[in-house]
């Protein structure tokens, strides 16, 4: 991460007391200030209903979390940063609350000379994503001559189409859009950025990235863990939502979207909406033709035997909700014409891992028919790694030495472990920073965001109004139904799975 200067600035996080802001924001912030990003004139008001005074909130989310990394920091470094700790405790609900809010800021803002810049963190329920930002600015705290003012919002950007176009509405009526910073930490992590590099620095990747040459395209995300105490949250939202409609399509942009002009965010936010805009709609007749959906059952996994998602906390014994989804889908543009590109993410699935896999078309001619290896071999694949061991592999076929051309799959792999010298910053920490710069190139823009709803709208009422599309069970550990497997071509082609099958039971119903 380079060194960048930062204007002074107080980061306002609302939801101060809340998980997020415990295990991933203010540990994100203080690692930022201990590597020395931050300015001197650099503040943090948590702002939440819990009743703490300053030093209650700098002993909990600092000097004695357990999610703060202090072992080895200097005492000085420690008591500067929590000297830059401050609390308002409101009722996030009241208007009026929201002058000391006001009050606090410009006390701060005397206290630090912060230059009234200020960056309001909505670390909230999204039920407040639209209050916060009214009451905010009925007491002018959207906007401050000779400053900046900004917004961030975690997701979910609304739960269909209308919630997210209401959303956009009631946001703009208080902030432009350059001052929105809508955060999808997958866009923090260095190969999810990379996959631009990747495309767009090297001459023997890009002249290759179309139709001409890439059969199609797979986007994995895969977890081991269930929903664990989530069920109540998760019944409601389901993998679609969850994980699709937002992480993958963001990732689906990166690796699709046409070359920018130049890299600032503008350019690049251009492209990935061009990219959206261009997806081929499902119809609500063809869903069960380019969708599975699944729901993790009762197995046994190394041994142990784990519930099924209808027996987990909080989740009804007839729920329909899809804990594993996977897409087919086209892009209709110049460079894509034709090439399916497949999507899938689900829970309970034998490892944790998310990667693009570019298989590319098999050589026009085969010499090697008769060797068994030889159909492997043929498709080249470049798999980007995102999460974990992140890295890029390409896989071709070599000769086994030896009397014959046997040919075997072999691949030439690069880890960004082995970057060692480098500092790899957490995503929330990129994230972060980038806002406090003013750089929204890895936040999601209004109109994307709409247009990725507009895509996955169809599917969710299909499966809502069509009782005849089913929901297949698959046997924890697995990689999902296994009609799933046939999605990209039945017999010949299915997914890449990045690991063996862990389950003992390999049945597939329908439930």
């Amino acid at each position: 991460m380079l060194q960048v200067k930062i204007e002074p600035l107080i980061l306002v996080i609302f939801g101060a007391s809340g998980d997020l802001a415990k295990r991933k924001l203010l540990p994100a912030i203080f690692d930022l200030y201990h590597q020395e990003y931050l300015p001197e004139n650099f503040v943090v008001l948590g702002v939440s209903r819990t009743r703490w005074t300053d030093e209650q909130f700098r002993d909990d989310v600092f000097f004695h979390s357990e999610f703060m990394k202090l072992d080895e920091v200097p005492d000085e470094v420690k008591t500067s940063f929590g000297d830059r700790l401050f609390y308002q405790a409101i009722d996030t609900n009241s208007m009026e609350d929201y002058r000391m809010v006001k009050d606090r800021l410009d006390s701060l803002d005397t206290q630090f000379q912060t230059a009234g810049n200020a960056i309001f963190y909505l670390s909230t329920p999204p039920v407040l994503y639209d209050k916060i930002p009214e009451y905010l600015a009925h007491f002018d705290l959207n906007r401050k001559p000779g400053s900046y003012r900004r917004l961030v919002i975690e997701k979910p950007f609304g739960n269909d189409l209308a919630s997210a176009k209401a959303l956009n509405i009631s946001l703009k009526k208080h902030f432009d859009e350059e001052q929105i910073y809508r955060i999808d930490h997958y866009l923090g992590k260095e190969t999810v950025q990379n996959l631009l590099v990747t495309r767009f620095a090297n001459g023997v990747f890009e002249p290759l990235w179309n139709r001409n040459y890439i059969h199609h395209v797979e986007i994995t995300n895969a977890e081991e863990i269930g929903v664990g105490l989530r069920g109540g949250y998760y019944d409601t939202s389901g993998a679609l939502r969850d994980m699709l409609q937002n992480h993958l399509m963001q990732v689906v942009a990166h690796v699709a979207m046409e070359p920018p002009i130049s890299p600032s965010a503008t350019s690049i936010r251009n492209e990935k909406t061009k990219l959206f805009e261009s997806l081929r709609p499902i119809a609500e007749t063809e869903v069960a033709k380019y969708t599975v959906r699944g729901q993790y059952m009762a197995s046994r996994i190394r041994g142990e035997t784990v519930k099924g998602y209808r027996e987990e906390e909080r989740v009804p014994a007839d729920s329909k909700t899809e804990t594993f989804v996977a897409v087919k889908f086209f892009i209709d543009n110049w460079r894509w014409s034709g090439v399916p590109f497949y999507a899938r993410t689900g829970k309970r699935l034998p490892t944790r891992v998310t990667e693009v896999c570019i298989t590319f078309n098999q050589p026009p001619h085969t010499l090697f028919r008769r060797q068994q290896e030889m159909f492997e071999s043929a498709n080249n694949q470049l798999v980007i790694r995102i999460q974990p061991d992140e890295g890029l592999l390409l896989r071709f076929g070599m000769k086994v030495p030896g009397e014959g051309f046997h040919v075997k799959n072999v691949g030439m792999d690069f880890h960004y472990s082995d970057l060692s010298e480098n500092n790899v910053p957490e995503a929330y920490e990129r994230l972060l920073l980038d806002c406090m710069k003013g750089d929204a190139t890895l936040y999601a823009h209004g109109d994307s965001v709409e247009y990725s709803w507009e895509f996955v709208e169809p599917i969710l009422d299909a499966w809502k109004n069509d009782a005849t599309i089913p929901i297949y069970g698959y046997p924890s550990g697995s990689w999902g139904p296994e009609v799933a497997d046939n999605m990209i071509e039945p017999g010949v082609l299915s997914w890449r799975n990045p690991c063996r099958r862990l389950t003992e039971d390999t049945t597939c119903c329908e439930l």
